[in-house]
Order: C-alpha cells, then sequence, then structure tokens
C-alpha cells in the first residue's frame, strides 16, 4: 500500500473574493464557505474568523481541529463518515500544512471541549497555537444537549470536516511543493534486511468508552465502541480513515489532525529498514467493563503474536478509567513475550503527588510520560475570545469549575483564567507532539 501526501504550505491566510492558493497565501471567501456550512439545518448560527500565531486571541470552548485535504481523484477526505465508504491509504491525497481548521461552540461547551491561546503564555499549551487556523464559530439547534456536560457535537463536528475539505479543493489542480510517501510491503514479503530487524507494532487505543453512538472515535463512520481489536495499515490512519470523536477529558483528545498527522506512526516509519521492521497498527479501543477490557488485551496480544512482533509500542487516548486498558494491554504484551513502551498523560494531582495511573503493574516498567493533566495553569486576559470563555466554568469542561473555595472561579471578573491542564484542547499530544521532559529532584 503506498500513500503520497502533497504538500501546500500556508504562511498565511486572509479573506477575499475567491477561494485560492497562491504563493503560500490561503485566500476564503468568506460568506461563500459560511453558506455551504449553513447547508445543514442544524447549524442556527457561524462565523468564521482568522487566528494566527501571534494574534492576542483565546478560544474557548474548542472542540475539534482538521487539516484541509482533498484527493485530486474525487474520492472523499473521510471514507464513511463526509462521503461514500471507499478505502483510505492509498494513492494521493493532498495537504494545506502548517494550517488547521478548528470548530469552537459560539456559547455552549463540555466535558470534552477545551482553550487554545495563540499568543502569551498559553500559546505553547497546544500544538494549535503555532498554527495558522481557520475558525469555525458556531451554535446549532441541537437544544437537547446544549447543558448536558457531555455532548455529541455532532453538527458542529460534521461542519469542520466539511469545510476543511471544502477549502482545501482550491488546491486539487495544483502542483504541491513537495510529496510525502509512505509505503510499506506486505507484511510477510518484506526484504531479507528489513525481517532481521526487530519487528514493531504500534498499538493504538483510540476513545470509545461510550456506549450510546455518536460520542466516539470513527473508524470508517463506524462507532469504535462496537469494534475488537483489529489491524489496520499505518496508511489508513493517515489518510482520513479515523475520525475524532467527542468523548474525553480535552487535554487527553487526539483530534482528527492528530490522526491526520501522527508523529509516532510517522516516527516508526522512519526506522522502518533502518532499526526495526515496522509491521503496522493494532487497532484497539478503549472500554467501560472490565471484561471488555480484558478481551480487548487479549485480542491486541494475540494479534502481535501471531504477526511475530517482538516489540510493541501503547498509546491511550484519555486517562482514568482507560488507564486499565492501557496497563492490562501492556501486560497481556509482556506476557506474550513482546517487549512493549507504553506513550500516556497521567493524573498526579494538582501537587503531583498522586499516583499517576489509575492501575500499575511491574511489567509496565517503559512508560513514557505526557504530562500531568492536573497542573495547574494560570493564565492573564486576551484581547479577544472566540467563542464564549464563560464555558469553561459554567458548562463541566474538563479542568474548569465554577468555583473554588480557595481559587475562587476558573474564570475571573477581568478575563483572566485559572485551570487544571485537563482544559488545553489537545494539550497532552500523546500522538507524538509533546516536547515535555522529565526532570528528576
Amino acid at each position: 500500500m503506498r500513500l503520497e501526501i502533497g504538500n501546500f504550505y500556508v504562511k498565511d491566510i486572509v479573506f477575499g473574493d475567491g477561494l485560492s492558493f497562491q504563493n503560500g497565501i490561503l485566500t476564503v471567501n468568506k460568506q461563500a464557505a459560511l453558506d455551504y456550512i449553513k447547508e445543514d439545518e442544524r447549524i442556527t448560527e457561524a462565523e468564521l474568523y482568522i487566528a494566527k500565531p501571534g494574534d492576542k486571541i483565546r478560544m474557548c470552548p474548542v472542540k475539534e481541529a482538521i487539516e484541509p485535504r482533498v484527493r485530486p481523484d474525487g474520492r472523499g477526505v473521510f471514507p464513511g463518515y463526509t462521503s461514500d465508504l471507499v478505502p483510505a491509504g492509498e494513492g494521493t491525497t493532498y495537504a494545506l500544512k502548517n494550517c488547521s481548521v478548528l470548530v469552537v461552540g459560539r456559547h455552549w461547551g463540555g466535558f470534552q471541549d477545551g482553550v487554545i491561546d495563540m499568543s502569551g503564555e498559553g500559546q505553547k499549551y497546544t500544538l494549535f497555537g503555532q498554527l495558522n487556523n481557520i475558525v469555525l464559530v458556531a451554535d446549532t439547534n441541537e437544544t437537547f444537549e446544549q447543558r448536558e456536560q457531555q455532548k455529541k457535537n455532532d453538527a458542529l463536528r460534521r461542519a469542520g470536516h466539511k469545510l476543511a475539505e471544502y477549502i482545501a479543493a482550491c488546491v486539487k489542480e495544483l502542483t504541491p511543493e513537495d510529496t510525502e510517501v509512505y509505503e510499506l510491503d506486505s507484511m510477510i514479503k518484506r526484504a531479507e534486511d528489513t525481517e532481521k530487524l526487530p519487528s514493531v507494532v504500534y498499538v493504538m487505543q483510540p476513545q470509545s468508552q461510550m456506549e450510546e453512538m455518536g460520542y466516539n472515535d470513527l473508524v470508517y463512520g463506524w462507532d469504535m465502541n462496537h469494534m475488537v481489536p483489529t489491524v489496520m495499515h499505518p496508511n489508513e490512519v493517515l489518510d482520513g480513515a479515523i475520525v475524532s470523536g467527542s468523548f474525553m477529558p480535552v487535554s487527553s483528545k487526539w483530534s482528527t489532525y492528530d490522526f491526520q498527522n501522527c508523529p509516532n506512526i510517522k516516527a516508526l516509519y522512519n526506522e522502518h529498514g533502518k532499526t526495526i521492521n515496522f509491521l503496522g497498527i493494532i487497532m484497539s479501543n478503549l472500554n467501560v467493563a472490565l471484561e471488555q477490557k480484558e478481551r480487548s488485551a487479549l485480542f491486541v496480544a494475540q494479534i502481535a503474536k501471531s504477526l511475530g512482533a517482538d516489540g510493541a509500542v501503547v498509546a491511550e487516548e484519555g486517562y482514568g478509567n482507560p488507564d486499565a486498558d492501557f496497563v492490562g494491554c501492556i501486560v497481556a504484551l509482556e506476557d506474550a513475550g513482546v517487549k512493549t513502551i507504553g506513550v500516556t498523560n497521567e493524573c498526579t494531582g494538582r501537587d503531583g503527588q498522586s499516583q499517576p495511573l489509575v492501575t500499575l503493574d511491574e511489567k509496565c516498567d517503559a512508560i513514557v510520560s505526557c504530562g500531568n493533566v492536573s497542573e495547574l495553569i494560570e493564565l492573564p486576559p486576551m484581547e479577544t475570545v472566540l467563542g464564549e470563555l464563560q464555558a469553561l466554568a459554567r458548562d463541566g469542561l474538563s479542568g474548569g469549575w465554577a468555583d473554588d473555595e480557595i481559587l475562587g472561579p476558573s474564570v475571573r471578573e477581568d478575563g483572566s483564567i485559572i485551570m487544571e491542564n485537563n482544559s488545553m484542547f489537545c494539550g497532552d499530544q500523546v500522538a507524538g507532539w509533546s516536547p515535555k521532559t522529565m526532570k528528576e529532584f
């Protein structure tokens, strides 16, 4: 399977009369784009903004991030979700780099939504503070969930994916500036020199704990709560087969942008044929009941052993209850003779003294930490807020609160905020972006 991603590097974004990309400048006709979004009758109000690094902009509640992409052959970018169900991971895809479409609620937030700052101290906490962003701020008629802490955000998330594909159409007939090529031979038909290297699988545990459909991550449009672990080609993940869901404390979240650009996958690809034989991905999930967790761990270990894996990297989208899936999976792999590294965040309390994962095992002896979700972050006011900042305190965003007897409210009268790292949109960057390091004291 061979995937070619043709890249167009966005240096700036402006609003103008048409939709075009020229000399690094992405021009968007705001009204035409809004008209397209409002074709979904559930969208009751919408506006577009541009947010670039250095802008004095704070966004809240942020719900989703997508890299604008288009397939020159006319296939949809997110098969089974925004378009017909066709295979992903092969052929050519065009991508607008250094750029994302962000989806922000006009009023209502929830447990799964977060904060992005485009400048100042808060900018460093998310990847998206470093990108040129087209920001869709919108509201819907989905009043049944306005005051629910956990929201599906279906209309807003779908609007973001459609908008990303709509915008990328401007490069469909252009020549990319460069092309990334991702290609792996069949697992059992590889070069002799490659076969001699340690064989490694990447085990992904996307969020899938909600038993009601509509909240979880999707694979080819299918709710991942309704699957057992299986083998996927890395190219499928990089090419739109996985769409982010709407259930997870937001710093732990993997946005669709993270799946499209997953650095962990690209790092393993980079070492393939040099230091490892990258077999591919075991796509697992996260579950609720203990039996379900044990079943998934059993499947992962069996698949890894059947493929002949010598090593594995396991990454989870979440913390708390999902730690049981994460640790159980690592233990099952180690018991099967597969040396395993885990990648996760931790929840050690505001003072950093609590147990980092809900469950632990001595076989989990190689864990990469992406930081503490409970770390307190205090940020000054920002000149411009896109969305509604009060959502951080009012709507049950993970990491925010209406009032605290010691710290007061998360959102102060002057517009400054105090919150846990939990509220930073995709801030723990478990997909591989994390710049954090560990220090010994």
